[in-house]
Parts: structure tokens; sequence; C-alpha cells
């Protein structure tokens, strides 16, 4: 595996992704891109999700539109995309992994915790808030927020930064190829949680230090490598 063996003794924060980790979402994603795609006579099929997964959204969004060939700008093919997604939301379609909620909730006990996503402001704010995890992270940063998305280690950097720790001091948890090349670029210590339904590639793979089968699995690794909760 890529990354070094965590320590309770060096690991002192984590970086949670969120479509694929926390919430079930990532299919919902390529409906809406697909669905956009179909309204302007365009096929949208698996390769150009593998294209876009973990762009930020300005830049899935300035593929979408082009692929699509749309009049609508970047910005517009945007908006409608992620009004997309929070209707989905509200209607229950965005729901939290099995086992998600208690590993944050447990680890955000023993050490500050980030989430470092692809997906837009508007939509971390509002799956956080409507599932009722926003309280438990000390900072959440877009991809949208910094130069570039993932794989490009951008959004891990900014995330541990405003953790203020140190990269390498902080344990990271990914399900996507991109995803785990980014987390594993800013020097974290990675733990993959593969999708099933969109498998990480190998070599995505190997840069992790860890890869678990569901959250439950996580949430041990975790908090064995972490110092215990104050008071415990």
């Amino acid at each position: 595996m890529g990354n070094p063996e965590a320590t309770a003794d060096t690991h002192r924060a984590v970086v949670f992704d969120m479509d694929g980790v926390l919430v079930h979402s990532e299919h919902l994603w390529e409906r809406m891109w697909a669905r956009f795609a179909e309204a302007h006579g365009r096929t949208w099929t698996a390769a150009q999700t593998r294209r876009v997964q973990g762009m930020s959204a300005p830049e899935w969004a300035a593929f979408l539109a082009e692929f699509s060939g749309t009049t609508e700008s970047a910005e517009r093919t945007e908006q409608l995309v992620v009004d997309d997604m929070v209707a989905a939301l509200d209607t229950g379609e965005i729901r939290l992994l099995d086992g998600a909620g208690r590993m944050v909730a447990d680890v955000a006990r023993r050490a500050p915790i980030a989430l470092a996503s692809s997906a837009p402001r508007r939509l971390i704010d509002a799956v956080l808030t409507g599932h009722d995890l926003a309280q438990l992270f000390t900072a959440t940063v877009s991809s949208a927020e910094v130069s570039r998305g993932k794989p490009s280690p951008d959004v891990y950097l900014a995330a541990a930064d405003k953790l203020g720790e140190r990269p390498d001091r902080c344990l990271a948890v990914e399900d996507s190829s991109n995803g785990l090349r980014a987390a594993a670029a800013a020097g974290m210590t990675v733990i993959a949680l593969p999708n099933p339904d969109y498998a990480p590639a190998g070599d995505a793979l190997a840069q992790a230090a860890h890869v678990a089968a569901d959250q439950e699995e996580v949430r041990r690794l975790l908090t064995k490598y972490l110092p215990e909760p104050v008071g415990y």
C-alpha cells in the first residue's frame, strides 16, 4: 500500500470525502449529467462519468456544457445540475450510507474532522445540515474553492490548513480513483472505501494504507489510530 501505517502517535485529524463515503449519491450525479446531456441530444456514458469524477463543479460543468453542445454557460449548466441534486436531497434520494453517521460521530469525539468534497458549497451545506452532521465538522472545503479539483491535492491541503494540521498528520477517507490520488498527493494516510459501482483504478487503490469494506471498518480503523476521547 502507498501511504505509511497510521498510528495514534502521529495522526491528529481526519478528512472525509462526501459522495460515496458519507452519502449514496455518485449514481445521482451520473443521472443528472446524463439527463442534461440527453436534453441536448447527446448520450452520456460511463466513460464521461469516469472523466469528470473528482472534478470541481466549475470543471465538470465546463466539460458537460461543451459535451452537450448547449448554449448555456458553464455557470448556468452547473446551477441546473446542482438544482436537481438539491431536489434529490429534499425528496430523500441522497441518503446517509449505513454506518456513516456513527463513523463521523465517533471520530469527531477523538479528533477534529474536515470534509474535502468535489461537490459545490451549496450541496455540501445542504447535505450536512439535512443529515444533522454539520455541527461535527471543524472545517469543510469544496474543490470549487481551490485552484484545482481532484486528483490535484488542493482540496485536501486546504482542509488540513483549516484544521491547523500538517497533511502528514491527517488521515483521509476516499472512495474514488481521483479522490484517492488527491489525498495521497497531499501526503495524508489514506483509507480507501471502494465504491462497488465505480471501482477505483488499481494504481489509485495502491496508494491507500488500508482498504476497508464498509463504514464500520473505517470507523474501527480511525478510532484505533486516533487518541482516546478526552475524559475517556
